[in-house]
C-alpha cells in the first residue's frame, strides 16, 4: 500500500476521464494489486467489470469509484469483508458520476454520390483496423 513515513496513506491519483479501464490502470489508480480486484468481484456483487475478448476485465469509473469506497472501508476504517459489504448495502445509492460528454466536433459533410467497391474495401479495412487498436 502506498504510504507516506509516518504511516498515512498517499492521496490516490485523479480518476481519468475516459471510459473504460484496464485491471492495470485501475490497479494504480487505487492502490490496490490485480488480484485482490479479482477477489473483490468475487465478494462484492457492485463490482461487474465489462469482459471482453480473451476474460480481459474493463471497468467503467464507477467501478473505480466503487473500488475506492471498498478499499476506504477495508484499508482506513477497518471493516471486514462482510462488514464492508453490508455496509455498502446500508450506503444510499450516489447518482452515478459521468464523465462529460466529448465537445462537439465539425459537422460531417455528408457524402454524395456512389464508390467503387475499391473504395468501399479500403474504408472496411481501416475502420477494422481501428476496431482491432479499440479492442486492446
Amino acid at each position: 500500500m502506498r504510504e507516506l513515513a509516518n504511516n498515512l496513506p498517499l492521496p490516490l491519483p485523479e480518476i481519468p476521464r475516459k471510459r473504460y479501464f484496464a485491471i492495470g490502470e485501475v490497479s494504480e489508480l487505487c492502490a490496490v494489486k490485480p488480484h485482490v480486484l479479482r477477489y473483490w468481484e468475487q465478494e462484492f456483487p457492485q463490482l461487474k467489470p465489462v469482459k471482453r475478448r480473451g476474460n480481459r476485465r474493463y471497468y467503467q469509473h464507477d467501478d473505480v469509484q466503487m473500488i475506492r469506497r471498498i478499499r476506504s472501508l477495508l484499508y482506513e476504517q477497518g471493516f471486514t469483508i462482510g462488514g464492508a459489504r453490508q455496509r455498502l448495502r446500508e450506503m444510499p445509492k450516489a447518482a452515478p458520476v459521468r464523465a462529460p460528454a466529448p465537445a462537439p466536433t465539425a459537422p460531417v459533410p455528408m457524402l454524395k454520390g456512389k464508390f467503387s467497391r475499391t473504395e468501399l474495401k479500403q474504408m472496411r479495412s481501416e475502420l477494422e483496423a481501428a476496431l482491432k487498436l479499440l479492442d486492446r
